[in-house]
């Protein structure tokens, strides 16, 4: 069965203007009240799920006993809605959908942050709830309790993050060539707590000790900003690391924590390519257009370029550390049409069909969000029902779908599903 899905764009500070709708449209999935105004409106997330922070609202509610959001019919109906996931995806787990679809467009930097990984999670989670921190407590850090493993895909021609952290090597030039800047411009005392750090920096313990200093808002961290906003005016090499100093000064003028984006992989993604971020890494979104799926949670620690509550000590304990290079993820052509991206992780998968004239089958495990990039597309499920998909427009199928034979011309359909194999009994320990 075929459950029409929509929702309305969420609003954090860091959107973008419209950006969403400028991918989907506003007549399918983007439920988007704002329009009318001289401006358009601010879009930072639009989410395709289940997850009590915004379910995704059902279109046709005759469809499902009159329930008017997924959460909800989920809930109401377990085994219609979930299958075999109606127990759980893990032992102890309660009913729920374990993914979540976003479109996500980055007007701004986002936060520096990090998720923690399941066992953090859990603790974290039970631990607030004895100390009775209410769930909408601003200074909360865990608001459910599982992990937050994600996946995002660029739509933009092109989308820049922050991911990990690089080489010492690699940090080590980068900052001595703003640190000869700044000697040349008789500001080198300025940069020299900093820099002198950067240069002795030869182990995980090091960084760490680096990330807190530049967590401290102490006057010497404060102090290196206007030589590091000097050099990202300049030109020559690390313009990728310069124009996304650029970015943050605009969006925080005057936080410190830009200093630890100095010490991470700075990535510029293409259109299509994937970049999957695991707990314990830290990562920002600095600007594009992206599809992101995760495992159902919002436990966020965040380590600068925010307002928002940063818990030092909890991001330093769940923070990993070790260099790395650029997290990127390849997608995997399973044939002519349809690749995959799978992080091998059991809450979710992402698979993408894409040509000019389509005509072909997918396999999914469980229940599915699909999402219409591209021109309109006929989708037909096991038991022969069909749907015809316009641009922008999303669905949910029921476990009993698949396989899901997918036809049309000029195709571009996002299918958001479990990462459980075919055969694997449930819950997972």
């Amino acid at each position: 069965m075929f459950v029409p899905l929509e929702n309305t764009p969420m609003r954090y500070a860091w959107g973008a203007r419209g950006a969403i709708s400028d991918y989907l449209g506003n007549t399918g999935a983007v439920l988007e009240p704002e329009t009318s105004g001289a401006e358009a409106p601010v879009q930072a997330e639009l989410w395709l799920g289940a997850h009590h922070g915004s379910p995704a609202k059902i279109t046709s509610p005759e469809l499902v006993g009159g329930h008017t959001d997924l959460r909800q019919w989920i809930q109401a109906e377990p085994e219609r809605a979930l299958g075999q996931f109606a127990v759980g995806l893990r032992r102890g787990e309660p009913v729920r959908l374990p993914f979540l679809l976003k479109v996500l467009a980055a007007g701004e930097p986002l936060s520096l942050q990090v998720h923690p990984d399941l066992a953090r999670a859990r603790l974290g989670f039970a631990a607030e709830n004895e100390a009775g921190i209410p769930l909408d407590d601003p200074s909360r850090n865990y608001r459910d309790p599982f992990h937050k493993p994600e996946l995002l895909i660029a739509l933009s021609d092109t989308m820049t993050a922050l991911a990990g952290f690089r080489s010492f090597g690699e940090v080590r030039e980068l900052v001595a060539d703003i640190a000869e800047l700044a000697a040349e411009a008789g500001t080198a005392s300025r940069f020299a707590p900093f820099a002198e750090r950067v240069a002795e920096l030869d182990s995980e313990a090091d960084l760490r000790e680096l990330v807190a200093f530049n967590l401290s808002k102490s006057t010497e961290a404060v102090d290196a900003l206007p030589v590091l906003y000097q050099w990202a005016e300049g030109d020559g090499r690390w313009q990728r690391e310069r124009a996304t100093v650029r970015a943050v000064r605009r969006a925080h003028p005057g936080d410190a924590s830009v200093l630890t984006a100095l010490l991470m992989n700075h990535v510029a993604l293409h259109r299509g390519e994937g970049l999957y971020i695991r707990a314990g890494v830290l990562h920002a979104y600095v600007e594009g257009v992206g599809i992101e799926i995760m495992a159902a949670s919002d436990n966020v620690l965040r380590g600068g370029l925010t307002a928002k509550h940063i818990d030092v000590d909890e991001l330093m304990a769940a923070l990993s550390f070790a260099p790395t290079p650029p997290p990127y993820l390849s997608a995997e052509q399973l044939n002519n049409f349809v690749t995959t991206f799978d992080p091998d992780e059991p809450d979710f998968r992402l698979q993408r069909v894409q040509g000019v004239r389509v005509d072909t089958e997918i396999n999914v495990v469980g229940p599915s969000v699909l999402l219409n990039l591209g021109q309109a597309v006929e989708v037909t499920d096991a038991a022969g029902e069909t749907t015809t998909l316009a641009h922008g427009q999303a669905i949910f199928a029921t476990p009993d779908a698949p396989p899901l034979r997918v036809i049309g011309t000029d195709v571009d359909l996002v299918v958001a599903s479990t990462g459980v194999d075919a055969g694997e009994s449930l819950p997972l320990d």
